[in-house]
């Protein structure tokens, strides 16, 4: 089978693509860059077709869908607080981008088109765990423009026949997630100031929680979503089920790294929401999908590929790969 993985060299991305890579399938990436990197694929460069170029830009996005069978779209702007900052380019990109991907599988006759949302869509809604039923109640620029992607692959399955499924990702960490920028993810921020001898920065009390999933467990249900016979048209949550605050998260980095923490508390972001974690029993029924690493695990492994990565004392290659996966391509 031939995939395209667009945002393919992205953290997410490119472990997608390795797992595709060690099953043997074609892979095709397509990625501006700018978020992802080229050495993010250096275990797998000979072995896929790279396409340089962005998703809003349709004639690369139509050449790269030739001969595809499955489409999995992560190519995006992922940042709530860089959407607050510049609402126009998260649309242009999570929007104008999307569309342009699902014209471009619906003219190559792709199989399945795969989505990446986001738990955004859900909002500040106080129930949990977040249920894929649940009214979408987005409180940010990003998180409607998440949500919209979504729409507009269940239309283009009512209107034109093409599969499609979304899955709504909370909170992934892992290796390769960049740390250096401010609006990376909460958790390789903070290792990243643990190796650079920084207060890592809290923003509120620490008590809110998130459902932080390790990216081995996404790779795995995303793979899923592609051949799953009965998920055409559904919505599946991408977390394990379980929450965390961000003060136990920092309790558990002081035991697996030996360092005294002293964070720093600074007033909460706009944008922010204070609880999330997923309801799995969707993905379990109908993708066959359970995590495969605990939070606990994959804290310590992220951990240990950010001192190979970030310490220069540290020896060692920080090249890792997820290959946990259980899925079964047809």
């Amino acid at each position: 089978m031939r995939y395209l993985v667009t945002g393919g060299a992205g953290f997410i991305g490119s472990h997608i693509v390795e797992e595709l890579v060690r099953h043997g399938q074609e892979v095709v990436v397509l990625d501006d860059l700018s978020a992802g990197k080229h050495e993010n694929l250096a275990s797998v460069r000979a072995k896929v077709d790279f396409r340089l170029a962005s998703a809003t830009d349709l004639p690369a996005v139509q050449s790269a869908c030739q001969g595809v069978d499955y489409v999995i779209h992560l190519a995006a702007r992922t940042s709530v607080p860089r959407s607050v900052k510049d609402p126009l380019e998260t649309n242009q990109v999570n929007i104008g981008g999307t569309l342009n991907v699902l014209v471009a599988a619906r003219d190559a006759k792709v199989r399945r088109f795969v989505y990446a949302g986001s738990s955004s869509a859900y909002g500040k809604t106080p129930t949990l765990p977040k249920v894929e039923t649940m009214p979408p109640q987005p409180i940010s620029p990003h998180g409607v423009t998440k949500y919209v992607g979504e729409l507009y692959g269940e239309v283009f399955g009512r209107v034109y026949g093409l599969e499609s499924v979304s899955i709504r990702y909370f909170n992934v960490f892992g290796p390769r997630q960049d740390p250096t920028s401010q609006y990376s993810g909460v958790l390789s921020r903070f290792m990243f100031a643990l190796i650079e001898r920084q207060p890592p920065i809290v923003y509120g009390d620490g008590e809110q929680s998130r459902d932080f999933t390790y990216v081995a467990n996404v790779v795995d249900e995303t793979l899923r979503a592609c051949v799953a016979a009965e998920a055409s048209g559904k919505v599946f949550n991408g977390g394990t089920g379980m929450r965390v605050t961000l003060n136990q998260v920092l309790k558990l980095l002081e035991n697996i790294t030996g360092k005294n923490i002293q964070a720093k508390y600074e007033p909460p972001r706009t944008g922010d929401i204070r609880d999330s974690q997923a309801e799995i029993t969707q993905a379990r029924n109908v993708l066959g999908y359970e995590p495969l690493v605990k939070f606990e695990e994959g804290l310590k492994r992220t951990w240990e590929w950010y001192r190979r990565a970030y310490e220069p004392q540290v020896a060692g290659s920080a090249s890792e790969s997820c290959a946990t996966s259980r899925f079964s391509i047809a």
